[in-house]
């Protein structure tokens, strides 16, 4: 029995998508294409970001991978298990968080749906009671677990989905939206929970439109657009290739900021909230320019950036759907 893909390069592959399409067919008009070509390769190990706004593809994405929904064309495997042919193998090696009320029974005890799933994974009876135990203690939910489900905020239920996708000790997690509907503390619990997860060796895909949320947790991120992979790779990367013009951070008085915006390469200069301002230049001959001289004017608080991951998301749409516009 196989055990994993791998690429070339010898990089061990936990997810190995070419190609996919899906399209829907409706009563009247043309079908409706979901998936235009999505190809992506996730490695085991690795926390991979799928990013895009809402009806970019992604829930499509993730229920062609838990084997749910066929895909009109092209192929995947999960750990060197073909998707079709091979989905009875490729099932218990995944665990499933779907955001939202799906998935729990909510007059059940926390305990109850625990032990039913683990009885889904074939567990005995003693085994699946020690797993549910080890699980609702480590998410936070023991004091609970005897309470219907009906009773919990949306958080503590975000939690026990959790505990449900990994009750058979998966290797790949898909996390679709897991995080959304929670308040900010809630959020960031959830977020510390799959970090842990991920410290255990296990792979995750976790789709979600929170670009802040990818950049914390995810060590690559593959954005798509309407249905098409639009880029893939680490977040710094993605900036420092989107980086088409250096950037400075300064805290420095009016009078100052004028100088600098009369500095040869210095395109514009913008007020922040915080009281700084960022300097952009066209060069990395401007940016040394600037840097020496408000080091020069006394100026400590200083620094270099790179535009973080949403700017990068929004420019690469906007590339995108120019070329589209282009081609058609």
């Amino acid at each position: 029995m196989r055990d994993s893909g791998n690429r070339p390069d010898g990089v061990r592959l936990a997810v190995d998508a070419r190609g996919l399409r899906r399209e829907y067919r409706v009563r009247r008009g043309p079908a409706v294409t979901a998936l235009d070509g999505v190809s992506i390769q996730v490695e085991q190990g690795e926390v991979h970001g799928l990013l895009g706004p809402n009806g970019a593809g992604k829930s499509t994405l993730m229920k062609i991978l838990s084997t749910v929904l066929l895909p009109t064309s092209g192929s995947a495997s999960v750990l060197g298990h073909d998707l079709v042919t091979e989905y009875r193998r490729i099932r218990p090696l995944l665990g499933i968080v779907f955001g939202g009320e799906r998935g729990l029974y909510p007059r059940l005890t926390a305990r109850q749906n625990m032990r039913y799933w683990a009885a889904l994974y074939g567990m005995s009876t003693k085994k699946g009671l020690a797993r549910t135990d080890t699980l609702l203690d480590e998410l936070g939910l023991a004091e609970r677990a005897d309470d219907r489900v009906e009773t919990f905020s949306v958080g503590m239920r975000q939690r026990l989905h959790l505990a449900r996708g990994i009750v058979g000790d998966p290797r790949v997690l898909l996390l679709d939206e897991p995080t959304n509907g929670l308040d900010p503390l809630a959020a960031r619990q959830l977020r510390e929970l799959i970090q842990r997860l991920a410290g255990e060796g296990r792979t995750i895909l976790l789709a979600t439109h929170d670009l802040a949320e990818a950049e914390v947790l995810c060590d690559r991120v593959t954005m798509i657009n309407h249905g098409r992979v639009i880029a893939t790779e680490a977040p710094k990367t993605l900036s420092r290739l989107m980086s088409r013009q250096e950037r400075v951070r300064v805290r420095a008085d009016t009078g100052l900021l004028d100088r600098v915006r009369a500095l040869d390469g210095v395109l514009g200069v913008e007020p922040a909230d915080d009281g700084t301002a960022v300097v952009s230049v066209e060069s990395q001959q401007a940016l040394g320019a600037v840097l020496a001289f408000v080091v020069a004017e006394g100026v400590t608080d200083v620094r270099t950036e790179l535009p973080d991951l949403e700017e990068v998301y929004l420019r690469l749409v906007h590339r995108n759907e120019q070329r589209s516009v282009v081609n058609r």
